[in-house]
């Protein structure tokens, strides 16, 4: 009987030490009651920025400095032309991007169906006229050949810059994607010659012109000496931007990646790499 009886008592405290560990394991599930906090965003993943070639590359490595102080952990993907970054971001690739303007992701969207939105800004690289041959507009001869970029946005862009220069004059009332067709007045029958952009830069040498985007002009060895005009930086609608997935702008490693290039570390790398053909824009 004493021997049941004691069974009986082990038996009870047994079930008590395993109510009790069960209680504290829900406290631990419910309420994090751990020896580590839960992992921050920055320690379980590795945040993936696509980028363009080139000078940016440089601007990146102290955003990435500056986001390491701040926890977040950024890897550069860098690509080669405009029309890549986007569509990584879309399909999941990368995280985010850094390379566009309102006009080119409004584009893009119309295109493609992305789901991608502007989080925040970064620069502007005001586009110009270059020339090789001439040191004015005025000094274009008549029937000059004149590059410019082939995408809708740029090319809009580019069209007026001829336009407030006088080369050519655009129909009333267009928006910012104007195109060859709306070309209503060509005094000196210039021929505009479409090509990619990352090519007319380097395309110059076998032409009269080109309107070429800042940051190809100096992938392209142009210097501000070749340039004849440049589109007005007041009131530019062509600032570019760090862009995300719809639906991640409010997650907290975008704020930190904005902060991480909005900042005087970077724009001092900004203004070394750019030498003033871009400024900071935020």
């Amino acid at each position: 009987m004493t021997e049941k009886l004691s069974r009986g008592f082990d038996a009870l405290r047994l079930s008590r030490r395993a109510g009790l560990a069960a209680i504290l394991a829900s406290a631990v599930a419910v309420f994090g009651w751990t020896a580590t906090s839960t992992p921050s965003f920055a320690a379980d993943k590795t945040i993936k920025v696509g980028i363009i070639s080139g000078e940016d590359e440089d601007v990146w490595r102290v955003v990435t400095a500056e986001a390491a102080k701040k926890g977040l952990k950024i890897e550069t993907v860098v690509f080669n032309d405009y029309t890549q970054p986007n569509e990584a971001l879309e399909r999941g690739e990368i995280d985010a991007n850094a390379f566009q303007h309102k006009p080119y992701l409004d584009n893009q969207i119309k295109q493609h169906g992305y789901h991608i939105v502007s989080v925040g800004y970064t620069g502007v690289w005001p586009i110009g006229l270059y020339t090789k041959k001439y040191k004015t507009v005025a000094e274009l001869p008549k029937g000059a050949v004149i590059g410019v970029p082939n995408d809708p946005s740029n090319e809009g862009r580019a069209l007026r810059v001829l336009q407030n220069e006088g080369v050519i004059k655009l129909k009333d009332g267009t928006g910012i994607l104007v195109t060859t067709a709306d070309i209503v007045e060509n005094p000196k029958n210039v021929e505009i010659k479409e090509l990619d952009a990352g090519i007319v830069g380097r395309s110059i040498d076998d032409l009269d012109a080109a309107v070429v985007n800042t940051d190809w002009a100096l992938k392209s060895g142009l210097t501000p000496k070749d340039r004849i005009a440049q589109e007005p930086i007041d009131g530019n609608p062509y600032r570019n931007f760090i862009a995300v997935k719809q639906g991640s702008e409010n997650e907290a490693w975008v704020k930190t990646l904005v902060a991480a290039y909005q900042n005087d570390a970077v724009k001092a790398e900004f203004d070394k790499v750019y030498k003033g053909t871009g400024i900071s824009a935020y």
